[in-house]
């Protein structure tokens, strides 16, 4: 079985290095951000097996970062949270986190924790989760590989997340202002025609790449993948 992968996310650099020791002892993967943005960017530039996640960060919160990682996926997430504040732990919980820890911790309580919510969840137990495999295209997260046909395609950052979060949650509809928070981010200013234009081009060059049909347009919504049978 591969490494399973674990974020770390902290405004602490000590927290952060001492969590990444901890858990590359245990023979995890880790990576690392330092705040809430930085989370997501590498939440969905990769797939995860664990995200440990501290409620308070600048730029976006933890609860914050948790909320918009449930709404596309049920990655194992343990909160880190001040010791006596129950108020963040509930936020934490109702908003979909998995675990808690109260600060300051033990890092081997948290290895155990970790380990704990891997066996509840199943997470962590299939193999090759960074691939997404479809009829005539394959997707490599770790590598930001796209093969159509055996053939690499070039994509540019934007074009690769956004095939990506799309491609991780076939079938599902996105508005044009999900997909413009979620892969651009809540600081960019731009409008909704840079989704347009980006799907735009992913088509093209699927198509001429020999590549299915796969991102529809739902009209009146947006956009979502799908794989005809």
């Amino acid at each position: 079985m591969s490494q399973l992968r674990v974020l770390v996310v902290d405004d602490e650099d000590k927290i952060r290095q001492v969590i990444g020791i901890y858990l590359n002892n245990e023979g995890y993967l880790v990576e690392e951000a330092a705040d809430g943005e930085e989370a997501l960017r590498k939440f969905r530039d990769q797939s995860w097996d664990v995200i440990i996640l501290d409620v308070m960060m600048p730029k976006l919160d933890g609860v914050t970062v948790c909320q918009e990682i449930r709404k596309v996926s049920q990655v194992p997430i343990i909160m880190l949270t001040a010791k006596n504040d129950e108020v963040d732990r509930i936020l934490g919980l109702e908003f979909g986190a998995d675990d808690y820890m109260g600060k300051p911790f033990s890092p081997r309580e948290l290895v155990a924790r970790i380990k704990a919510v891997l066996r509840r969840t199943g997470a962590g137990e299939k193999k090759e989760e960074h691939l997404l495999k479809f009829p005539s295209m394959r997707m490599d997260l770790i590598s930001r590989e796209v093969l159509v046909k055996e053939k690499e395609l070039t994509l540019t950052p934007k074009e690769f997340e956004l095939l990506t979060l799309l491609a991780k949650n076939v079938a599902r509809s996105y508005s044009r202002e999900q997909l413009l928070e979620m892969v651009w981010g809540f600081d960019y200013y731009g409008d909704v025609r840079t989704v347009d234009t980006h799907i735009n081009r992913l088509r093209d060059k699927l198509r001429a790449a020999g590549a299915e049909n796969y991102i529809k347009t739902v009209w009146g919504v947006g956009y979502k993948f799908e794989v005809e049978s």
